[in-house]
């Protein structure tokens, strides 16, 4: 009985955040047109709910095993033995720096209290604060405790929790050799301990090794959580998360088949387009990969495309749709280069329709010599209008979804706040309401499910953010701005040495944490070349979507290989032309930067 309540404080605490997240923000809409004003401080308090989404969904995600690493490393080794080693000790080790992140996040709050300075309602701001302290003590003792098989296992995690914390309590501001740390984090990610950990431990031991106080780290996690326009993040992803769990994704099929015909051509057309679509209204490709591969593989291989071809289209283009409004990397982007997001939204819808020409044109999913011999290809490539206003009508809530994000923000009648609100509520009443395909267990398993997916992502966005406030005080991006422009001689140069750069980064690093860190060091060196800061989020988001491709940190490879059965090798195999297509679009995108600058131009 009490194993069935033993997560509940963590459910309640992340399901009600999100959902005043989700109400207040509408509360203030409806208010501002009746009295001229909304309610008063609710974007303090809606902020300061991103914090506790953010611990606690981690602990949901850590319960549901969606905590990310780059693979299972030594994890997956053949003897069993080995196996064994490695998982033991990416979760002690996880334990650990947990016990040294809640340590140093309670020193933290501890100063706080002693302001003691109100968020809103009178409410004090170290009340949210202590999620940070709380929620790393018990997702260290999970972790540690993962391999427990008795009490005597569980007494052990908790040991490996207290000896973090003491750790830190003994020697926080004392300068410690930076190698130890490094090798043992190496270990760590080669073990598959989750990103945020050694995210986490890099952080600490930079500090660590430069004397500096490890509040530092959980005092960057609380400044990311709580930033004005990061409650978009978690409330765009609730609307893709509630379409997916509907028939959103088939009456869309069934659309775009019918508009682009069902030859062979016709069905990659629509293949590639609507993967790229499903993908930004859902905030991510692995989720569009399962919700779409077993309705598109089966168009496909019927219009003629062999098996391995099918999975290929589906599995790229669903990496495609980083560039459309409202993805989460999108967003993401505008808040750390502090560039307006409808600018961005605008600025990554031409880009996005090269990336599909490319993909599909030079990536040889359009040459009819490559088909398969099928007796079920269908070789009429034009449209059905009749079919077509058929299915439009039928997905005609699905269609108008993206007109409610982009217009309401682009319109000026809502903040990003607002409109990612707005669009969530939109998604509950049509899929509610209208199609009645959700119930109420169903939107709570959406509600779940967008708590496990942001609390992963938060702390991966907030030990990163750690990390690259240590490089920028350390002076980093300035001495690369030297080193760089001494070495590369023009813009052009560099541009091209970016998209190298830029999809090798992609293929080791999980995408947020390529955004939090890569961008305030590489940004500074192209606005030096003289490049554009929008020009560049999409240059850089283009390449660095290529990551979900390229192994070891190409989740679409791994989800691709689950839904269709397949081993992660001829998933890589069948999506190598693709990844060579994309990489040329990304070039194509950097040496004509009017695809991403004049849409914005014109509109804004």
């Amino acid at each position: 009985m009490l194993a069935r309540f033993r997560h509940l404080p963590e459910t309640l605490l992340a399901g009600g955040a999100l959902s005043l997240m989700l109400l207040l923000p509408l509360g203030e809409m409806g208010l501002r047109p009746l009295l001229g004003k909304g309610i008063a401080n609710a974007p303090l308090f809606v902020q300061h709910l991103g914090l506790v989404l953010a611990m606690f969904g981690a602990l949901l995600a850590e319960r549901a095993g969606h905590l990310t690493s780059l693979g299972a490393g030594l994890a997956a080794a053949p003897d069993p033995r080995v196996r064994g080693l490695a998982r033991a000790f990416a979760h002690a080790g996880g334990g650990l720096i947990c016990g040294m992140l809640a340590q140093s996040s309670w020193t933290f709050v501890r100063e706080e209290m002693a302001v003691a300075h109100a968020i809103a309602y009178d409410i004090p701001g170290w009340l949210f604060q202590v999620a940070m302290p709380a929620g790393f003590a018990l997702l260290g003792y999970r972790l540690a405790s993962r391999e427990a098989k008795d009490w005597r296992g569980r007494l052990a995690a908790l040991a490996l929790l207290v000896l973090g914390a003491w750790v830190v309590a003994q020697f926080d501001g004392l300068s410690l050799p930076f190698w130890p740390i490094a090798l043992a984090l190496l270990l760590l990610l080669a073990c598959g301990a989750p990103i945020f950990v050694v995210l986490g431990g890099l952080a600490l031991g930079l500090f660590w090794s430069e004397g500096q106080p490890l509040a530092a780290v959980p005092l960057s996690h609380y400044q990311i959580t709580v930033n004005p326009s990061l409650p978009a993040l978690p409330l765009f992803t609730l609307a893709g998360l509630i379409f997916a769990r509907t028939g959103a994704a088939t009456r869309l099929g069934t659309l775009f088949t019918a508009l682009f015909g069902g030859g062979a051509r016709g069905t990659a057309i629509a293949g590639a387009v609507l993967c790229s679509c499903f993908t930004a209204l859902t905030g991510g490709s692995g989720v569009t990969i399962l919700a779409l591969g077993g309705l598109l593989l089966p168009l496909l291989t019927q219009a003629g495309f062999p098996e391995r071809r099918g999975i290929g289209l589906v599995t790229s283009a669903s990496a495609l749709g980083v560039l459309l409004a409202p993805s989460v990397p999108l967003i993401m982007f505008a808040i750390i280069a502090r560039v307006p997001i409808n600018t961005m939204f605008l600025a990554g819808v031409l880009p996005a329709l090269a990336m599909i020409f490319f993909l599909l044109v030079v990536g040889g999913f359009l040459r009819q010599d490559l088909l398969a011999v099928n007796a079920l290809a269908q070789p009429k490539m034009a449209s059905d209008l009749r079919a077509a206003r058929k299915a439009a009508w039928a997905a005609r809530w699905e269609i108008l979804a993206p007109v409610v994000a982009i217009g309401s923000l682009a319109g000026g009648v809502a903040t990003p706040t607002e409109s990612a609100a707005l669009t969530a509520a939109y998604a509950l009443l049509t899929q509610v309401v209208f199609h009645r395909e959700l119930d109420r267990r169903g939107v709570g398993r959406a509600l779940l499910g967008c708590a496990e997916v942001i609390g992963g992502i938060m702390l991966i966005l907030g030990m990163a953010l750690g990390l690259t406030n240590f490089l920028i005080d350390a002076g980093i991006p300035d001495a690369a701005i030297d080193w760089v422009q001494s070495v590369l001689p023009n813009k052009w140069a560099f541009l091209i040495a970016l998209n190298v750069f830029l999809l090798l980064a992609g293929a080791l690093m999980e995408i947020y944490a390529a955004i939090v860190v890569l961008v305030p060091l590489l940004l500074p060196v192209a606005l030096a070349y003289g490049i554009d800061p929008v020009h560049f989020g999409i240059i850089f988001l283009a390449n660095i979507e290529m990551g979900f491709l390229c192994p070891p940190a190409g989740m679409n490879l791994y989800f691709s290989s689950a839904m269709f059965n397949k081993p992660v090798r001829e998933v890589a195999m069948s999506v190598a032309p693709a990844v060579l297509a994309i990489f040329l679009g990304s070039l194509t995108i950097s040496l004509l930067p009017f695809l991403a600058t004049w849409l914005p131009q014109r509109l804004m």
